[in-house]
């Protein structure tokens, strides 16, 4: 190996490369070329004979991640394959243990692991044995309360319910029998590779020791995305000389959602004493302006270690803060800045649209899709690709036109509605026969009594369904109809008893589909829409610009990066902090924080004024926005503050362009403050008083979500607890008092 290896590292990633014995906490700052430190780390501890290659362990969170780390680690130690470390995600490494003792947790080492979808069938299936209700007692949430107890290291025997939890005892039962069920049939499900190999350490001294005796050197990447077992798996490997390396970012754990917990890296150095750490500060990614606002925003967090990040590249351009009408201008703008700016000088695979929720794709996707601007959706389907946005649509489509057999087929069971595939077939044959519709066919069967008399009720109970609507859907507006029909099917209330961020996720994306449908005429107009839109959405060769959540978006970078929909409610997201509170403010300032450093050269910040308020039916009817308090907590020093405004034409027009020095006290600021606070989007933090008439405890109706009891007021924002759609934060004025009597 070239003993020149070195040189190419800075003075701390030299340190971090070179300190080889006992606990190091490697804290790593965006675009401080970690992955480098972990791969020479590796080399030079082979090169410096501290051990042989297998006795390193190395743990990354995602095999592309694996892979790449191998190629540098081969590429270093001259290809020498017998010495590459043990090197694989935590799921891989386990696996390749549990083959190894699988006896220990009575399987058998040719064990199968099986996906999500198997899951899922097996815990129906034990629902369906022990009599249980499906419907109250969803399989995805079952699974998702089994998933939580894993990742918190917990058998059955060990889980214990409060007076809190009692509707996860069916879960609880579900879990037992669930896990007797895998082993009969010597198979695992992915939480288990972990937990066996952890229930194996704990259970089997020896077998500990011996794992503890061969890795004399443990690193972990990504720590800060650890959960509760990955943690515990760890310890447990870890020896008695504890030369355990950590890298990791605490300001850039953004996955508590899915079990990660940010303690696990703020508490290293008290759960190995004497913890050498060691910052990378360094960036090579961004210029000086974006990275001092990205560290200014941070700088808010209480739960994170400082950092002082710094960078030899130029100032470059200031952070741009951008404020819009609606949430369609925003659109219009970067769909402009690209095709007019940006295209002349960067490649479109160079820039990125990062969005804190996936419906918000949807208002690029159109607009692209209008002026022909290459696209790719990373991290997620196309808007109208979406399993959900796909069975609306074909709802309408049916109702539209009853002999849609492609519409019929997909949405005759969904949500359920016990009519099995054999029926389905039965359907379509009598279709063939007949020479009918599969709607004309079902029509047919039940006259003829043809179907079992349960499924006959069943599939009655839908044909019926579409024709009422059908009748009515020259009575009432689409988007009314849509939500008549995502009601009446039991569509909407499917997904409220899944209970999951999944779940969440389409609900949320469902409002953004009758928000769309606001701009069309009617269902025809609609319908003509989305069959242009899906035959236009075709794959591009060349460059396209990348749109995706800021989740799908970490470990990425690109030249140009916005970041819409920067606004209180969306980002920080309003559930988030209603689930969490202060914790939650925090990750989202680090979601943020995320975003921002994923830019280069140029990164555009921009919030609407108004957004379209999801449900209502009056087109014309908008909710105000507020600035997200993200945008106030970063030093103004590093940022410029543009208003737009539209004219008749539709055209942009920039108001003056408002340069702000570091005091909050310059001009520029004040005006954009005092233009925000006149049309009332003061951000919610900043109210000390309520302005409003309504009280706590008082009877509201709400066009969209019905009646519902005010249990908070914070200025003239009300949440409010609806008496079918739970709590939901609106402003006062779309609300009305409900009569004492």
């Amino acid at each position: 190996m070239d003993n020149n290896y070195l040189n190419s590292l800075n003075n701390q990633q030299k340190t971090a490369v070179s300190h080889f014995e006992g606990p190091l906490l490697i804290l790593a700052g965006a675009g401080s070329g970690k992955t480098k430190v972990l791969t020479t780390r590796v080399a030079n501890l082979i090169f410096n004979k501290k051990c042989f290659g297998q006795q390193i362990l190395c743990v990354t969170f995602t095999n592309k991640a694996a892979n790449e780390m191998r190629e540098r680690v081969l590429k270093l130690i001259n290809n020498k394959s017998n010495a590459v470390p043990w090197l694989g995600t935590f799921h891989s490494l386990s696996n390749k243990i549990l083959r190894k003792h699988a006896e220990a947790v009575g399987l058998k080492p040719n064990f199968t692991i099986i996906d999500t979808l198997d899951q899922i069938k097996l815990i129906r299936n034990i629902l369906e044995a022990e009599n249980i209700d499906i419907k109250q007692n969803p399989p995805k949430q079952i699974l998702y309360n089994i998933d939580r107890w894993k990742n918190l290291g917990l058998v059955p025997s060990n889980v214990t319910l409060n007076k809190a939890e009692v509707e996860k005892a069916i879960s609880l039962k579900i879990y037992k029998i669930y896990q007797e069920k895998l082993k009969m049939m010597n198979c695992v499900d992915f939480g288990d590779l972990i937990l066996h190999c952890v229930t194996i350490f704990q259970k089997f001294d020896k077998i500990r020791k011996f794992y503890q005796n061969n890795f004399k050197y443990i690193l972990v990447d990504e720590f800060q995305d650890t959960n509760f077992i990955q943690n515990l798996w760890l310890q447990l490997l870890v020896n008695d000389n504890k030369n355990i390396c950590v890298v990791g970012d605490d300001d850039q754990s953004i996955y508590s959602w899915r079990g990660a917990e940010i303690k696990n890296i703020l508490n290293f150095e008290k759960n190995f004493k004497n913890t050498k750490i060691i910052k990378l500060e360094q960036n090579y990614r961004s210029t000086k302006n974006i990275l001092s606002a990205a560290s200014s925003l941070i700088s808010n967090n209480d739960s994170r270690h400082p950092k002082k990040l710094w960078s030899e590249f130029s100032e470059g351009d200031k952070v741009q803060i951008q404020s819009f009408s609606d949430g369609l201008q925003e659109a219009i703008f970067i769909s402009d800045q690209i095709e007019k700016t940006l295209i002349k000088n960067t490649k479109l695979n160079n820039i990125a649209i990062l969005v804190r929720a996936a419906f918000q794709t949807r208002e690029f996707e159109e607009r692209f899709i209008r002026i022909g601007l290459p696209y790719r959706i990373i991290g997620g389907l196309k808007f109208y690709e979406r399993a959900e946005i796909k069975d609306a649509v074909s709802y309408l489509r049916l109702i539209k036109h009853t002999n849609d057999d492609l519409a019929f087929e997909r949405i005759i069971n969904q949500p359920k509605r016990s009519i099995g595939e054999s029926s389905v077939k039965k359907i379509h044959e009598v279709a063939r026969k007949e020479r009918l519709s599969l709607f004309d066919a079902s029509l047919h069967m039940i006259d003829n009594k043809i179907f079992k008399p349960k499924t006959e009720i069943n599939v009655n109970n839908f044909v019926q369904n579409i024709l009422t609507w059908k009748k009515i859907s020259s009575e009432i507006d689409h988007v009314s109809l849509l939500e008549k029909i995502l009601d009446e099917s039991g569509y909407t209330q499917m997904l409220i008893n899944e209970r999951s961020p999944e779940a969440e996720s389409r609900l949320e994306n469902l409002k953004e589909l009758r928000s769309s449908m606001k701009v069309y005429d009617n269902l025809d107009e609609f319908l003509e829409n989305i069959s242009l839109q899906t035959s236009l959405d075709e794959e591009w060769d060349g460059d396209k610009i990348n749109i995706m959540t800021v989740h799908a978006a970490k470990g990425l970078e690109f030249e140009v990066v916005f970041l819409p929909g920067l606004e209180e409610g969306l980002f920080p997201h309003q559930k988030s902090i209603d689930d969490n509170g202060h914790a939650a403010v925090e990750e989202e300032r680090r979601l943020a924080y995320v975003a921002m450093t994923r830019a280069k050269n140029n990164l555009f910040m921009l919030f609407a004024n108004n957004r379209k308020f999801f449900g209502n039916k009056n087109v014309d009817d908008w909710m105000p926005s507020m600035p997200s308090r993200f945008i106030d907590e970063i030093d103004k020093e590093f940022i410029e503050i543009t208003d737009n405004v539209i004219n008749e034409n539709n055209d942009f027009e920039f108001s003056q362009e408002i340069q702000v020095s570091s005091s909050k006290n310059s001009p520029g600021w004040l005006r954009m403050k005092k233009n925000i606070e006149n049309k009332e989007r003061v951000k919610s933090i900043a109210f000390c008083e309520n302005f409003t008439n309504f009280t706590v405890g008082e009877g509201v109706k709400h066009e969209d979500f019905g009646e519902g009891k005010i249990i908070h007021i914070e200025g003239n924002k009300l949440l409010i607890n609806f008496k079918k759609y739970g709590e939901k934060k609106v402003i006062d004025k779309f609300v009305m008092k409900l009569s004492a009597d």
